[in-house]
């Protein structure tokens, strides 16, 4: 008697769509967002507020492209323009996303934390919880009964533990993700990492060294504009504008004889020939805008309008 052929083997179905990485700020969303794609795409700092754009991160697996939408902090703080556009720009990648993924830090659930959770629940939108930075917890099991806590109130798709520092659970993560989101082609190459120009990103490095070398003294009040791009034979000549509120923001930016603009100018050439794989030539400017970020025709200029 003759075999019958058996069914051929049908590939799992392909998934793709978009994942809000959400919360309040510095809790971890744009280093998690670098170790999942794998590459150095948001900039990180030491103070909240660093993350002020919305930026799309593209992980590509085989049975999926997840695009990861790194948002500005949720805060309470509406006082000024800036602050009201980064709440607008986070509540919008929520109601844009497939699938909404709050990271908090774990063992630690604030009023911010709330909020976040709030803008979830009115969204509709499938919703993951990540607690971040579970390496600096002695006691895994300390977090079982925080857990269990917010839980009782709060009704998430499903929990996650991760360390984006040391890529614990991020495997997991990924797969509650893809989860949630529709049966579609991938959108991107499978080589691409985002859709963000260099221009946009070398604005972005030089800000990052703005935050880790000036945090103290100009948390928030400095943005950087890119006036020229050029393509060279074999390296990038850019010409950037450090903008500040006040003369005496300039002051500290330029630091005595240059000296502080020279090192954030070497610094942040440094990480742009990492990123952009080749030499790059980076002329810096300090000016003063005052009250920009109070201004929402400055926000506009600045990009903080998307």
């Amino acid at each position: 008697m003759s075999e019958q052929p058996s069914e051929p083997v049908l590939p799992e179905a392909h998934r793709c769509g978009t994942a809000a990485l959400v919360g309040r700020p510095n809790v971890g969303k744009s280093t998690l967002l670098n170790t999942l794609i794998g590459s150095r795409l948001s900039i990180v700092g030491p103070k909240p507020q660093t993350t002020r754009h919305r930026i799309l991160g593209i992980l590509t697996r085989p049975q999926g492209q997840i695009l990861f939408l790194d948002t500005p902090g949720l805060h309470s703080d509406g006082g000024r323009a800036i602050n009201r556009q980064l709440n607008r720009a986070a509540r919008q990648a929520i109601g844009e996303a497939d699938v909404a993924v709050q990271v908090i830090e774990a063992g630690r659930w604030n009023g911010e934390d709330e909020l976040v959770w709030k803008a979830l629940s009115d969204s509709g939108r499938p919703r993951l919880l990540a607690l971040n930075k579970i390496d600096a917890q002695k006691d895994k099991k300390a977090l079982l009964p925080f857990i269990a806590k917010i839980a009782e109130t709060h009704s998430y798709d499903g929990v996650f533990l991760v360390s984006a520092r040391r890529r614990d659970g991020l495997a997991e993560l990924e797969r509650g993700i893809l989860g949630h989101l529709p049966n579609a082609p991938a959108v991107f190459a499978e080589d691409e990492l985002t859709d963000r120009s260099e221009r946009f990103l070398a604005a972005e490095l030089v800000r990052e060294q703005l935050m880790l070398r000036l945090a103290q003294e100009l948390p928030y009040a400095t943005t950087v504009e890119i006036e020229d791009f050029r393509e060279g034979e074999k390296r990038a000549e850019i010409t950037a504008t450090i903008w500040v509120e006040r003369e005496g923001q300039k002051a500290i930016v330029i630091g005595a004889g240059g000296a502080q603009l020279k090192i954030i100018g070497s610094a942040a050439r440094r990480a742009m020939e990492q990123v952009f794989e080749r030499r790059v030539f980076l002329k810096l400017w300090v000016k003063v805008r005052e009250n920009w970020s109070d201004d929402e025709a400055s926000l506009r200029r600045f990009g903080y309008s998307d």
